[in-house]
């Protein structure tokens, strides 16, 4: 029976704690109503011993470490004799240690997820808690043919809020609070209630959310209303966003933010019982496509936080899997307490309904596994194995990690061999690309805003950098950038779906990637290429796909490639209807060659595959630069597509 991680039992420990000596000082057990056990026990680490009654409280540390440990598969191996460690062994081997707990195994349920990558051996990856310690210890036993790294937790890749220059997030120690009430009114002075309200000072900022009044109280330290920089309000649903730079503020009366609604924007005139294409797909020329094309017979899967079917737009989505709560409640992934995952359902799938937007896909069959709040690598992994089984083509994944993972690695490395291909947000940390969508597996995607399509009022406008083309198109200062970017889509005042019958604009690399996702299913049922010479599952299919989608793009001149990459896709040339207009001829060969974008083609032998170590117990895996000492001879001779930025291994 699985422990309680909370409650380890006292005699698995490393070392007796220092209480226990003293405890024992008479030759007799300590007992806890003994004052001068509590006394004399020292605290935890060290530091000073505990009141009287202290023995009953809760001292803060921190918990055992949640890690994937998993049979490292590397490419040589066999060739030098060395199988990959049989993952029922390793796992009797964990339970048979007292201070390791098995917590979950992610692997193949059936014959498909079986053989879905030609290998002999079943993969699989274990979950368990233990310490950093043991989980260094583990992986020095091992010898190298084992992963354990740290089960890192997963974000969406929505853009936050971006404070004004010189915020401090200093705090005063003393002085008088800045009381300010805020009152959100929207379409004919009605309250706005569930909008966020920030107030960003010149310190720490205050935030809040307001009653069905419409109104929320906000109390900053150190501030005077001539120190407040800036006034953001984000509504829940149907109104656009506000942002009021160095606001006037005052403290004896309530402040007034007016909404504008959503349908009061020219583009979205009558929305939405009138239906409309969003800015970003007329952009790339969903509107110029023939309504016959509409993704028919393409399985798509949204890996995110649900899909509220109980939407209009959203109701022919049949299929999912709540990946956080498989063992309670696993058809729970149509509630969508996050609203993000029905966002980009939206956007890739939206119902052709004459009611909301309509998107890319409304024909295919859309898969959606809830993976968030809460989501974590081991979680991503069971629901790419859950894309395996179900045989999807195309999968959607607007989130990311802090660091790369070996163990997800290799599940993506399936996944590609199974012929699904993977869109990834790049990340909105304004940084370097996050992973998963640093994996030269995978198709990076950035996002660009365009001028004119968002009220100036509004908080979309604070995403505006110098970087502007010709016909508008801009860098947010929100995007990822680097290297890895494959091609750069719609990312600001995307409006779509969300729970419950409602719309909302957003803004991030979450809502680029579902533009690429819906114009990736339509290139996959309507291309030619996929009828014919592509159509069997597997890697070379999705080389394909990648190689199609980057050929369509529309160069977007920032002066910067590693933030639009091969530009903006266009759907007309990537299900076939017209060639590839535009495009400099070596940029085309280029992105048929399965270069990543036009600044990178690919690493010299033996560079990193993602340029950063793995964070893990101890030690930096394969994929993060660095092969157990027995395989370092091997590096010069891996396989074409073992290094950064290539098509595959």
């Amino acid at each position: 029976m699985a422990k309680n991680p909370e409650s380890p039992n006292p005699s698995l420990s490393e070392s007796p704690g220092p209480s226990s000596s003293s405890a024992r000082s008479n030759g007799a057990p300590a007992s806890a109503a003994d004052p001068r056990s509590a006394r004399s026990a020292a605290a935890p680490g060290g530091g000073q011993a505990l009141s009287p009654g202290a023995s009953s409280k809760h001292t803060l540390s921190a918990r055992k470490g949640q890690f994937l440990i998993s049979p490292r598969r590397v490419p040589g191996m066999q060739a030098m004799g060395l199988q990959p460690l049989a993952l029922n062994v390793i796992e009797d081997t964990l339970r048979s240690s007292p201070d390791i707990e098995v917590i979950d195994t992610v692997g193949p349920k059936n014959i498909i997820g079986v053989l879905a990558d030609g290998m002999s051996e079943s993969p699989g990856v274990l979950v368990a808690r233990m310490t950093d310690q043991k989980a260094t210890v583990l992986h020095q036993q091992a010898q190298g043919r084992l992963i354990v790294e740290r089960d890192h937790p997963l974000t969406l890749g929505d853009s936050m809020p971006l404070q004004p220059m010189m915020v401090s997030w200093s705090a005063p120690t003393s002085g008088q609070s800045l009381d300010i009430s805020v009152t959100v009114l929207g379409r004919d002075d009605a309250p706005v209630a569930d909008a966020a309200v920030y107030l960003f000072g010149s310190m720490i900022p205050a935030t809040g959310t307001t009653d069905a009044r419409g109104q929320v109280n906000l109390s900053l330290f150190g501030e005077t209303p001539q120190t407040i920089r800036g006034l953001y309000v984000k509504p829940k649903t149907d109104y656009w966003s506000f942002y009021q730079t160095d606001p006037d503020i005052r403290t004896d009366e309530p402040n007034v933010v007016g909404l504008r609604p959503l349908a009061d924007w020219p583009a979205l005139a009558n929305f939405p019982q009138n239906q409309v294409y969003g800015w970003g797909q007329k952009a790339m020329r969903l509107d110029q496509l023939p309504n016959q094309y509409r993704g028919q017979g393409v399985r798509i899967a949204i890996i995110d936080s649900g899909a509220a079917t109980s939407h209009e737009d959203l109701k022919k989505i049949r299929f999912g899997f709540d990946v956080i709560n498989k063992k309670t409640n696993p058809d729970g992934w149509s509630d969508d307490t996050v609203s993000h995952g029905s966002h980009c359902a939206g956007i890739i799938c939206g119902s052709d309904n004459a009611f909301g937007v309509r998107g890319f896909a409304p024909d295919a069959e859309v898969h959606a596994c809830k993976l968030f709040p809460g989501g974590q690598f081991s979680q991503l992994i069971d629901a790419l194995e859950y894309c395996i089984e179900k045989q999807i083509d195309v999968v959607n994944l607007s989130l990311g990690g802090a660091a790369p993972s070996e163990a997800l690695e290799q599940q993506i490395l399936r996944a590609k061999r199974a012929g699904i291909a993977c869109i990834v947000a790049a990340g909105n940390s304004s940084g370097e690309v996050q992973y998963p969508a640093s994996s030269p597996n995978v198709l990076a995607v950035a996002a660009i805003g365009r001028l004119g399509e968002f009220p100036q009022d509004s908080y979309h406008a604070q995403t505006l950098t110098q970087m502007v083309d010709a016909n508008g198109f801009f860098s947010p200062k929100f995007t990822c950038f680097g290297p890895q970017i494959a091609v750069c889509a719609p990312g600001v005042a995307i409006t779509s779906s969300v729970p419950g019958n409602n719309f909302a604009a957003w803004d991030g690399t979450s809502m680029a990637t579902p533009h690429v996702t819906g114009l990736a299913a339509l290139t996959l049922a309507h291309h030619p290429d996929f009828q014919n010479a592509f159509k069997a599952r597997g890697p070379e299919r999705v080389d394909r796909l990648f190689q199609i989608i980057k050929a369509s793009s529309h160069p977007i001149n920032l002066g910067d490639p590693s933030r639009t990459g091969f530009g903006l896709p266009d759907v007309l040339i990537a299900v076939g209807l017209q060639a590839p207009m535009g495009m400099p001829s070596g940029l085309i060969q280029r992105a048929f060659s399965g270069a990543a974008q036009p600044q990178m083609m690919s690493a010299q032998p033996g560079q990193s595959m993602m340029g950063m170590q793995t964070m893990s117990a101890g030690f930096a895996g394969p994929y993060g630069g660095f092969l157990p000492p027995y395989l370092g001879n091997l590096q010069q001779g891996l396989p074409y597509g073992y290094g950064f930025g290539r098509p595959g291994w």
